[in-house]
């Protein structure tokens, strides 16, 4: 049974959203299952995209999914460096972050998770902080020398996240973790699919600046398999911050989420569109 009549539907979706139709035929699909959000990139910086994200959230919850939160903020730690005039440096799309920079990085994630908590309870979402000042559940490794402060999750207190979701709490968890209890960055592709990974979770969205992946014609390709991807990183088709993000994809899938989408996170309710809609929001990548 559907957990949403069709009259609530028409209060709750917006008119240039998917239909009441589709909806309706993708929300049983998505009811208890767990779903995981990245969202970065212009979605965090253009406030009528941010509040659109929001909203997005908001009516996904009212469909009786809690959703989980990862967020970037590489734009914003990119002004303050640039502010406080230390340079950022990238190996292969993640970010060399040295004693200096990850004071930075903290803190402009800590701020800005508890901006976008507290846009969801404006929006009548109960929401918690997840930072490593707040409820630290990520612990990580160093994920290569030359990149200092960067890690790779290698332990997620995984039940605590799972009580919060129990409990129609959405999580919002900024991109760090901890070692010897000292902080280090997480590119945020990579957590999320940590996370997506640990969650078991059904989808895993990253929403970014672009359409999705595009092929060699700079045509969107709406669907891909594990090995299709592979084959295009190793020859040089997908390159820069795409990196992490295919690499990401790649792991979730192979790891049991059942499906990870590059959505393009521009585009007005790319998210409702991608989880109820035919047509989708992006790049779909299955096993």
């Amino acid at each position: 049974m559907s957990p949403v009549k069709e009259e609530e539907l028409k209060n709750i979706l917006p008119s240039n959203g998917p239909s009441i139709e589709e909806v309706k035929k993708y929300i049983d699909k998505y009811h208890e299952e767990k779903i995981l959000i990245k969202c970065g990139g212009s979605v965090l910086i253009d406030p009528n995209l941010f509040n659109l994200f929001i909203s997005d959230i908001a009516i996904i919850k009212k469909l009786g999914i809690t959703p989980t939160i990862v967020h970037g903020g590489g734009k914003r730690i990119n002004e303050k460096l640039k502010k406080l005039n230390i340079e950022s440096t990238f190996i292969k799309g993640l970010r060399v972050t040295n004693k200096d920079t990850i004071k930075v990085v903290e803190d402009v994630l800590v701020n800005f998770n508890k901006e976008i908590v507290n846009a969801l309870k404006k929006n009548a979402c109960d929401a918690k902080s997840i930072t490593t000042k707040e409820n630290s559940i990520i612990f990580v490794k160093p994920e290569k020398k030359e990149l200092e402060f960067v890690g790779i999750p290698t332990e997620i207190k995984i039940n605590v996240l799972n009580e919060i979701i129990k409990n129609k709490i959405i999580p919002v968890i900024a991109p760090v973790g901890l070692m010897n209890k000292k902080v280090y960055n997480i590119n945020a592709d990579v957590c999320s699919g940590s996370l997506a990974k640990n969650l078991k979770s059904r989808r895993l969205l990253l929403m970014t600046d672009v359409e999705g992946v595009l092929d060699k014609n700079k045509n969107l390709i709406s669907e891909i398999n594990s090995s299709v991807a592979e084959k295009m990183l190793n020859e040089g088709d997908i390159s820069g911050g795409m990196i992490p993000k295919i690499n990401t994809c790649l792991d979730a899938v192979n790891n049991g989420v059942t499906g990870v989408v590059i959505v393009d996170g521009r585009k007005p309710h790319s998210i409702l569109f991608e989880l109820f809609s035919d047509k989708g929001a992006g790049t779909l990548i299955r096993k």
